[in-house]
C-alpha cells in the first residue's frame, strides 16, 4: 500500500484518540526494527518513546514473533473459564519474578482495565468504596480509573466514577511541601497522606493506589523511605496498597518491578506494557494470597472475553524467556547507571533550559525550564500556540531522526531496554542539539 493510500483511509476512517480530529496529521509509519521505526520515505527514526512507554523489548524481535506465529498455528483462542498451557505458564512466570506473597493473576487486555479490576478487589476484599490516589498520575480512561487519573486528561471525562480522592505524592525538585531535602520530602508527603486518610475516615478507604514511579507526568521517583511508609499506613489502617507499574514494569526501571528497588510489597500490582512489549494486547492484576482468598468460595464479579488471550500470553511467556536470557533487566540498569543518567547530568550542565534529570534504568525524564526561578518551560496543560516552544524542542529532535515522548514541559529518555549503548549514546548527542532550542527561552 502507497503512504497516499495510508494516509487516506487514515484521514477517512479512523478515529484517534485524544485528538482533534482535524487538527492532527499523524505520519504513516512502514516497518519497525529493534531501536528505530521509518516512514514511507525512507527515513529512519531512533524511538526514545518506544511508542508509548511499551516496546521494552524492541520493535519485531525474532523470538517474540515467532512464539506468536507458532502459537497461532496451535490455538488462536480459547474463552477464558478454560485452562490453557500458555496462560498458565505466563500466570506462573509473573508470579515467580513478584514480590512476596503474590501468587494469582487477573489477565486484563490492558493497564486500564488492570486497574479498573484491581479498585474492584480491593472495594470487595475490604468492603469500603473510597480510593486515595495521586494528582500527578495516569491510571488509564476507562470509568474509575480516569477518575482515579490526576491529570487533566481526568477533567472532560467528570463526572464518572465516586468514591475517588486525590492527594499531593512527593516531587522533590518542585516540593509541594516545601522540602528542602528528600528526607522532608518523603517525610511531610507520608504525613500529608496519613492527614488525608484521617481526614477522610480510615474506615471508608478500600485503596492507595499509586504509579511506583510516576510515569507520564514527570517520571518522579519516591524519595527513600515513601514506599515503606505507604506500606506501613497502609497496614495500620487495614487498606490494600495497589502498585501501578503498567508503565513501570518489566525491565523499564532496570528491575522486574520497579518496587522491588525498595524492597516493598503491594497488596496488587497492575502491569501491562512492557510485559510482552505490546506485540498483543495484554495486562493484568497480580494478587497477593490474602485478596485471592477473599474470592475462594465467593465469585469474583468481573471479566472479559479476552482474558489470558492464547496468542498474548504466548507472546508474555516468550517475552520474559528473553528478558532472562539476553539479560535485559541487567542492560536496562546499566544504561541507566552509567550511560543516560551520566549522559543527562553532562546536558543538564551545558543547558540553562535544563532544571531537573530524573530517573531509573531507561526511564528518564529532562525537565525544562524559563528561568533560574524554575518556571516551566510551558504552562502546565498547555496548548496550542502555549505549547509552542516544546513543539519546536520536539521538531527539532525528528529532524535529527529521533523520536521523543514530550509531555507538558519535559522530554522523557525512554528508548527500548534493549537499545545499545551506542544507540543511546547518538540520541542523547541529538537531544543535546535540540535543547539549544529550549535555551533560546530561557530569561536570567
Amino acid at each position: 500500500m502507497s503512504e497516499a493510500q495510508v494516509r487516506a483511509d487514515d484521514r477517512a476512517h479512523v478515529f484517534h484518540s485524544w485528538s482533534a480530529q482535524g487538527l492532527i496529521n499523524p505520519m504513516p509509519v512502514e516497518k519497525a526494527q529493534g531501536s528505530h521505526f521509518w516512514d514511507y520515505e525512507g527515513r529512519k527514526y531512533l524511538d526514545f518513546s518506544s511508542q508509548l512507554v511499551n516496546i521494552n523489548i524492541g520493535h519485531q524481535h525474532p523470538r517474540l514473533v515467532a512464539a506468536i506465529q507458532e502459537q497461532a498455528a496451535k490455538l488462536c483462542t480459547i474463552q477464558p473459564a478454560f485452562a490453557n498451557d500458555k496462560r498458565g505458564e505466563a500466570a506462573r512466570m509473573i508470579a515467580e519474578v513478584a514480590p512476596g506473597p503474590l501468587n494469582k493473576v487477573f489477565f486484563t487486555n490492558g493497564g486500564a482495565e488492570a486497574n479498573e479490576n484491581a479498585i474492584r478487589m480491593a472495594r470487595l476484599h475490604t468492603g469500603r468504596h473510597k480510593v486515595l490516589s495521586t494528582y500527578r498520575s495516569y491510571h488509564g480512561s476507562t470509568a474509575t480509573a480516569i477518575t482515579a487519573t490526576g491529570d487533566p486528561r481526568r477533567w472532560p471525562n467528570e463526572p464518572v466514577a465516586v468514591g475517588v480522592v486525590h492527594f499531593w505524592g512527593p516531587y522533590p525538585y518542585r516540593s509541594p511541601f516545601y522540602a528542602s531535602n528528600e528526607a522532608e520530602e518523603s517525610e511531610r508527603a507520608l504525613r500529608h497522606l496519613r492527614d488525608t486518610i484521617v481526614f477522610e475516615g480510615p474506615g471508608t478507604i478500600a485503596a492507595i493506589l499509586i504509579e511506583t514511579v510516576v510515569g507520564t507526568n514527570g517520571i518522579l521517583v519516591p524519595p527513600p523511605g515513601y514506599l515503606a511508609g505507604v506500606r506501613a499506613i497502609c497496614d495500620e489502617f487495614g487498606i490494600v496498597f495497589i502498585a501501578d507499574e503498567v508503565m513501570a514494569g518489566f525491565g523499564r526501571c532496570g528491575e522486574w518491578f520497579a518496587i522491588d528497588k525498595w524492597g516493598v510489597t503491594p497488596d496488587l500490582i497492575t502491569f501491562a506494557k512492557g510485559v510482552n512489549s505490546g506485540y498483543l494486547p495484554l495486562g493484568g492484576v497480580i494478587i497477593s494470597d490474602e485478596i485471592a482468598e477473599t474470592f475462594r468460595e465467593r465469585p469474583f464479579p468481573g471479566g472479559l472475553t479476552y482474558s489470558g488471550h492464547p496468542l498474548a500470553c504466548a507472546s508474555a511467556v516468550a517475552s520474559m524467556q528473553i528478558f532472562k536470557e539476553e539479560g535485559i533487566i541487567e542492560h536496562a540498569r546499566m544504561l541507566g547507571e552509567d550511560v543516560i543518567g551520566p549522559g543527562l547530568e553532562q546536558i543538564k550542565q551545558r543547558h540553562p533550559s535544563v532544571g531537573d534529570v530524573r530517573g531509573l534504568g531507561v526511564f528518564w525524564a529532562v525537565e525544562l525550564v524559563r528561568d533560574d526561578r524554575k518556571t516551566p518551560l510551558v504552562p502546565f496543560n498547555a496548548a496550542g500556540a502555549a505549547a509552542g516552544p516544546m513543539t519546536e524542542v520536539a521538531a527539532a529532535c525528528k529532524e535529527r531522526g529521533l523520536w521523543p515522548f514530550t509531555h507538558f514541559n519535559r522530554v522523557h529518555v525512554v528508548p527500548p531496554c534493549t537499545t545499545s549503548v551506542e544507540e543511546v549514546r547518538e540520541g542523547l548527542t541529538i537531544l543535546d542539539e535540540a535543547l539549544t532550542v529550549a535555551d533560546g527561552f530561557y530569561t536570567s
